[in-house]
């Protein structure tokens, strides 16, 4: 049975139920975070079935380029979006930090679920277990995919060398292993804990060391706009400090019209109703680098102002934050818009500039 874009299924006993259809990538790790998605949901509507439909997008499918070179910005999230638009599914499991900051029109990203730990974890090889980074022997090669990482462990531990590796955490983890290419390589820490894989975890990197990608660790659910009760069903899973966390660093990001290709880091926390954001930006090679922190009230004395409707123009850096206060809201935004113009202000540009053409030119 269909009604417009929905369907619906009769059980044995004539009983009618709603389908809700989930989009995700195929990846273990994927479908492991989707499923925690879906497994929230049933708890909160148990009169609804809810179906995974797995798809492989154009990341899980070029393998042999760095993330950084392919120069697409949507590309884990492409061929789930046109699901959605084509009402193949409802809504949409991502992680975070794979949406760019401008969603495509008629999306957005009802909800931003507790975010996992934020930061990057290191993975050595077997026969260095024990270690961390700094006590690996000169000339040690570590394997990361992303500009962001490199940059800062190249300043921070100029002894060591480092080298693309790209394949989901299953294929990263293998080429560590099997082979002798990398001493260690590094990882979201969130990815390794959701995949039950704690144990291979040899050293959590702090804001001292590596700064952590834009909503790294966080699980978004992407619907389409106008759907206003699949917003309604997942912003109940929305976190409030979680969200406005992501919203101040997406905010920062889209300012500095970074992505994939440029090393850009982020550092938030919320501590007695005070947003902190810390921003940088770095040369390929760490050399060079702005870093500045800021901070906002997020406090809400008012009661959350019910909306009435989703009005796409209100979307924060594609989110639409229902049950989380608008003021909170506007005051991460304005943050991380804030901290964009004061590295802006510094020399931020030249240095992403640079980096973006010597990548180009790799």
């Amino acid at each position: 049975m269909a009604d417009g874009p929905y369907k619906y299924i009769r059980d044995a006993d004539g009983k009618v139920s709603r389908v809700i259809r989930v989009g995700t990538r195929k990846s273990q790790l994927a479908r492991i975070q989707t499923d925690s998605v879906v497994e929230k949901l049933k708890e909160l509507h148990p009169d609804v079935q809810f179906e995974i439909v797995a798809m492989s997008t154009t990341g899980d499918k070029i393998l042999d380029t760095a993330l950084s070179k392919i120069g697409e910005k949507s590309l884990f999230t492409k061929e789930l979006e046109n699901a959605l638009e084509k009402n193949e599914v409802d809504l949409v499991v991502h992680s975070l930090k794979d949406l760019p900051t401008v969603l495509p029109v008629g999306f957005t990203i009802g909800s931003v679920l507790k975010r996992e730990n934020p930061h990057d974890a290191v993975v050595l090889h077997p026969k260095h277990k024990g270690k961390r980074l700094d006590s690996l022997a000169n000339k040690s090669v570590v394997g990361t995919s992303s500009l962001r990482r490199a940059a800062q462990l190249k300043k921070r531990f100029p002894h060591l060398e480092f080298k693309d590796i790209r394949g989901n955490l299953n294929t990263r983890l293998k080429k560590l292993d099997e082979k002798d290419d990398f001493s260690a390589i590094v990882l979201a820490a969130a990815g390794l804990r959701r995949m039950g894989w704690d144990n291979r975890i040899s050293q959590i990197l702090g804001p001292e060391d590596c700064m952590y990608a834009v909503g790294q660790g966080a699980l978004a659910v992407e619907v389409r706009a106008r759907d206003q009760d699949i917003l309604e069903m997942v912003s109940v899973l929305n976190d409030s400090d979680t969200v406005l966390r992501c919203m101040a660093e997406r905010a920062f990001l889209k300012h500095l019209e970074g992505g994939c290709s440029v090393p850009v880091a982020v550092y938030t926390e919320v501590k007695n109703s005070q947003l902190y954001l810390t921003g940088a930006v770095y040369s390929l090679d760490g050399s060079d680098s702005l870093k500045e922190t800021m901070q906002t009230s997020i406090s809400s004395d008012s009661q959350v102002e019910e909306q009435e409707k989703v009005d796409e123009k209100v979307q924060r850096v594609g989110i639409t934050a229902l049950k989380v206060s608008e003021a909170a809201q506007d005051a991460a935004e304005k943050l991380g818009v804030d901290l964009g113009n004061l590295l802006l202000s510094k020399g931020a540009k030249e240095i992403l500039t640079v980096a973006r053409q010597l990548n180009d030119a790799r």
